[in-house]
């Protein structure tokens, strides 16, 4: 269990890096609340990373209800609960904070970083009162990640023998409910494992059974904008921030979301939002959560006002 631990720690540890850029024209009032959930190993208030876009969205959109999540008491507290809480009692504790925020009654948008944008998924299929607008998922391992940060298994032996002994305790009781990277650990060579014994992500993508009431909430998002980094060295396949992954049964070839069986057996409902234009495939030149504030105002900004 300790080696497993200490090596699913590190899963996905990557830190944010905003390159600073000149500011666009401020909005006028009148403007949707945003909810900001981090990645894995940073915190709601890092001055370098959710710090730094919680103000830099506030200098472009005058007057902007900001809400950058705290998973604990504390800062260190918040940190250490992206490793080891329990993800279904972190999106029921978000889910019970914005219910009681007064200002978000009328609806607000969400954008989650990294693991915090499927989680913020979850708060969308699971609690819809207070409505979520628009959900903008920024490098976010929508199905789940197979390979460990700049070690991708299929390119080198020693990655991949880490990988499976990665993926023998991954599944296990203990390490589901105490390591948080393990809830989304998707191995395609044993899916009927994962699909068993996967506490969040095999249940959020309605892999165990469907829940309508996942689907419909689901499918009130206005759009569900999901971010790729081209140059991504720590998801590993960087297919799942577009909602694709490995192929069943093999760790090479990998498929879109529209090849995929949750897709074409629309268990959460994604091929209707196709159909109709809400969903939007986004990408960005960088490595994994790193990219210019002249894209992110650009690119992302237009979905917030």
């Amino acid at each position: 269990f300790t080696m497993t631990a200490a090596l699913l720690c590190f899963l996905l540890a990557a830190p944010l890096l905003l390159v600073a850029g000149s500011p666009v024209h401020k909005s006028n009032n009148g403007t949707v609340p945003l909810v900001l959930w981090h990645g894995m190993g940073d915190s709601c208030c890092n001055p370098l990373s959710m710090g730094a876009i919680k103000k830099m969205i506030e200098e472009e959109i005058s007057g902007i209800y900001v809400i950058s999540l705290m998973i604990g008491k504390n800062v260190v507290q918040d940190t250490e609960n992206g490793f080891f809480m329990d993800v279904n009692e972190q999106v029921s504790m978000v889910c019970s904070q914005l219910a009681q925020d007064p200002k978000l009654k009328g609806g607000y948008n969400a954008m989650g970083f990294s693991q915090g944008g499927q989680f913020l998924r979850a708060v969308a299929q699971r609690c819809p009162s207070p409505p979520m607008k628009n959900l903008i998922s920024v490098g976010g391992q929508h199905q789940g990640v197979y390979g460990l940060p700049k070690c991708p298994g299929e390119s080198s032996h020693v990655c991949d023998m880490i990988r499976k002994a990665l993926n023998s305790g991954a599944y296990t009781d203990l390490v589901q409910k105490h390591l948080v990277q393990a809830q989304y650990w998707h191995d395609p060579l044993n899916e009927d494992l994962y699909k068993t014994h996967s506490l969040f992500l095999a249940d959020i993508n309605q892999e165990k059974a469907v829940n309508e009431t996942y689907r419909k909430n689901l499918q009130s998002l206005e759009k569900f904008v999901m971010v790729k980094f081209l140059q991504d060295s720590v998801v590993d396949p960087v297919d799942t921030e577009w909602f694709g992954f490995l192929k069943t049964g093999q760790a090479k070839e990998t498929e879109t979301l529209q090849e995929s069986v949750l897709y074409k057996e629309d268990r959460l409902g994604l091929a209707a939002m196709d159909k109709v234009g809400k969903l939007a495939f986004l990408s960005s030149e960088g490595d994994h959560l790193q990219f210019t504030r002249e894209w992110f105002t650009e690119n992302l900004l237009p979905y917030l006002h």
